[in-house]
């Protein structure tokens, strides 16, 4: 059943790939990616694997792969991407010798896959359970780690339907899982190999705030201001709310915050959508006042420029993560929509995080809320009182910057667990 749902799914793909610029990138990438094989593999080299589906999974098992270059630097990385979302961002990665799509999960793939690369163990990140490929590796002895990966009860392996399905988990020598619901989860049908190591993620928060960059444009444009609301990752929704609170304390003799903002989607029209919502302020966008080719040295604008600005628009992208530093307030969007963004890129600052309420399936940002370090708002009434408290309690600002900050201390060490107990 599993193989002919496959083959049905990349009819559907090979259809969509004539509409769908996404798809086809992807069609074409998992096609190419046995020329990619043959054309760099070395036959004598020691090749570990690491499979990522998409650029959230990479970050999460970038820590692992870094480690093990570091630590094994005689061994090989292969790193494979389901999705263009990540290949396409990191195709260039440095930390991977060989980086390319992973050709759908059909025997033939999976054989053909396997024999060229020959493995010496694999790491799957998170999400990723590729029947075919799992019980192949199992049949040559490799062994396949799951990392950082999380269960939930609704899940296909846990329901009377997917007893046959849930096979594919024992094909994993072992699970390093985020929580004890994980654990306690496979265990119920019959799984011990797990260990709760965390998630890797907050070793990557803490490895980027390490690296971070600094920004001469944007601390120019905050200068001496004292109060800086940096929204990352925001869609309308988000900025109607934080905006329509901001707007009166924005310029003026009486300016009282800075905003600087980040949107996710940073298309034309959005952008205009955003500055309609700022009207009579003064804007500047980031690529207007940098250098175009190193977007984070120098600005080309006189600095009494920036200084003057009320608003900062992010319309660029590999600076959110660095940019919450300045913030003192800081929000991530989503959560008026499919879902929030990555909340930990802002409390590794010691900054308070603001999300929306769609939050309930991101277990850091519950956590963030139980310590006091992160804020659910449901609509502007929330947004004001919230921020009136932010403005008039400096105690509980800075209380709430700490507590965030000391979560994601406190939850680092993932990445040295799962390598302490694996061999290579």
């Amino acid at each position: 059943m599993y193989n002919l749902i496959i083959y049905i799914y990349l009819l559907g793909v090979a259809i969509a790939s004539l509409f769908s610029e996404k798809v086809r990138k992807m069609w074409r990438g998992e096609r190419d990616a046995f020329r990619v094989l043959k054309e760099k593999v070395d036959p004598t080299a020691r090749y570990v694997w690491v499979h990522a589906a998409s650029l959230g999974e990479f970050e999460q098992g970038r820590p692992l792969i870094e480690k093990i270059k570091s630590e094994h630097p005689e061994v090989k990385i292969l790193l494979t991407f389901f999705s263009p979302s990540g290949y396409e961002v990191r195709k260039n990665y440095a930390g991977a010798d060989i980086i390319c799509y992973l050709p759908l999960d059909t025997i033939i793939n999976a054989r053909r896959f396997l024999r060229i690369i020959r493995p010496e163990m694999a790491f799957f990140i998170k999400y990723e359970f590729w029947y075919n490929y799992l019980h192949i590796l199992k049949h040559r002895n490799v062994p396949v780690y799951s990392v950082s990966s999380i269960f939930r009860e609704s899940q296909v392996f846990f329901r009377w339907y997917g007893k046959q399905y849930s096979r594919v988990l024992k094909c994993f020598t072992h699970f390093y899982v985020q929580n004890e619901t994980s654990k306690r989860l496979l265990e119920g049908i019959g799984l011990t190999n797990v260990t709760i190591s965390g998630d890797t993620r907050f070793d990557r928060v803490l490895q980027i705030k390490e690296q971070s960059k600094q920004l001469p444009i944007v601390e120019t444009f905050v200068g001496d201001c004292k109060n800086v609301f940096v929204a990352g990752s925001s869609w309308q929704p988000d900025e109607e709310i934080f905006i329509k609170y901001l707007i009166s304390k924005l310029g003026g003799e009486n300016r009282t915050w800075k905003l600087v903002i980040a949107p996710h989607v940073i298309g034309e029209e959005h952008l205009k959508q955003i500055m309609s919502l700022l009207y009579g302020k003064k804007i500047v966008r980031y690529t207007e006042v940098a250098a175009a080719d190193k977007v984070s040295l120098q600005p080309t604008a006189e600095p009494q420029q920036l200084k003057d600005a009320d608003v900062l628009i992010i319309d660029c992208f590999g600076l959110l993560s660095s940019i919450y530093h300045y913030g003192t307030v800081t929000y991530v969007g989503g959560g008026f929509g499919v879902g929030i963004h990555n909340v930990l890129e802002a409390a590794v600052w010691e900054k308070p995080v603001v999300i929306g309420p769609n939050n309930q399936k991101f277990q850091e940002a519950q956590e963030l809320k139980t310590v006091g370090g992160c804020f659910e708002i449901a609509n502007y009434e929330d947004f004001d009182i919230l921020m009136e408290r932010f403005e008039n309690e400096p105690n509980f600002l800075s209380g709430a910057g700490q507590k965030a900050g000391n979560y994601v201390k406190g939850k680092s060490g993932a990445t040295e667990k799962v390598l302490s107990d694996v061999t290579i």
